[in-house]
């Protein structure tokens, strides 16, 4: 079978769920944003509800349909992008709450869900999403008045622990929302790990859950095999793959397996990526093409029917240093041409 094998560690994503809730000094989140990170909202969701999660993050209110499913009645579902223009009634249907990010969306809210939970969303230096401090201070008797249930910010550079951004967010976030009595949130994976002095009563973690940094403890998730299609022995001076990117030097014995950039697999990972037989490194050899990669698997004596991309052997962060980029990106655009299954559930 010429496809290529995603494996998602349902147990594992619920213990690096629950290991970030119990740094968490109130109550823990998750995010579910992206199809869960790319990973399957259908069977993440419900593993971290079963684990004890109550309030799930997306970045859209169309995102919040398919968890609902997921969860069915109870547990709270919050959109980071507000309440959009034509919202209304998925918010309702879905019983979703929008964190509201400026005066236009609370009237919106309140004009079109009078009485449907909301929350606010509050910019504490990141200028990305959510009210800036005049906004806010115009607003807010107003807005606390139609009992908001949580007040968020985002941090931007949580992933850098000495970074003065962090300390210069919490302050301002506290000026904004202190001797208030409504929940409030400001950290997802990386301040939670900063500390509980950014924690307040309730935490969103994101990238941790599924095993990406800042969170090194975390327990791998997925694991990626590609199959190997075809194996041939190239003499020096021969080329391999399109524009002739390697010339082999020396005899190569050279695998070609069945994954490429259709599938997520990023064309930057040729010139310092690898993939795995056993304990063996095998060097990517030219470029990633749409469909095939070739691979270096001189040094195995009996190659395997897969070669492993993501796994014991290297990681999402391996992976995407290697491209030049970070895990998120790496896990969410893992491709649907994979055979995906599920363990640990």
């Amino acid at each position: 079978m010429a496809q290529a094998q995603l494996t998602i560690d349902l147990a594992a994503i619920r213990a690096n769920w629950r290991a970030l809730a119990q740094l968490t000094t109130g109550e823990a989140g998750a995010v579910v944003k992206a199809n869960a990170y790319g990973l399957g909202v259908e069977r993440v969701v419900p593993a971290l509800a079963a684990e004890g999660a109550r309030r799930f993050f997306v970045a859209a209110a169309e995102e919040g349909i398919a968890v609902r499913r997921a969860l069915g009645p109870g547990p709270e579902i919050c959109v980071f992008s507000g309440h959009m223009d034509g919202d209304a009634a998925v918010l309702r249907d879905h019983r979703l709450t929008p964190m509201i990010n400026s005066i236009d969306q609370m009237l919106r809210h309140v004009e079109a869900l009078p009485g449907h939970p909301f929350g606010i969303q509050l910019d504490s230096g990141m200028n990305r999403l959510g009210m800036e401090p005049a906004e806010w201070s115009a607003l807010r008797d107003i807005a606390l008045a139609q009992k908001p249930v949580l007040l968020m910010s985002h941090l931007a550079c949580a992933d850098e622990r000495e970074h003065g951004m962090n300390d210069f967010q919490l302050r301002s976030f506290r000026a904004m929302t202190d001797g208030i009595d409504v929940p409030r949130s400001l950290s997802a994976t990386g301040g939670i790990l900063l500390g509980p002095d950014y924690h307040f009563e309730v935490t969103r973690p994101g990238v941790g859950i599924y095993g990406g940094l800042p969170f090194v403890e975390a327990s791998p998730v997925v694991t990626l095999t590609l199959p190997v299609i075809q194996i041939r022995d190239v003499a020096p001076g021969e080329a391999v793959g399109y524009g002739n990117a390697f010339v082999a030097r020396v005899p190569t014995r050279v695998a070609t397996v069945a994954a490429g950039y259709a599938d997520g697999i990023h064309r930057a990972l040729a010139p310092k990526g690898s993939l795995w037989a056993g304990e063996i490194r095998c060097k990517i050899l030219g470029r990633v093409s749409m469909d095939l990669i070739t691979v270096d698997v001189t040094a195995v004596k009996q190659v395997p029917e897969h070669l492993e991309l993501l796994g014991p052997h290297q990681g999402i962060d391996t992976v995407a240093d290697a491209v030049g980029t970070i895990g998120y990106e790496i896990l969410t655009s893992l491709g649907s041409r994979y055979a995906r299954s599920y363990t640990g559930a």
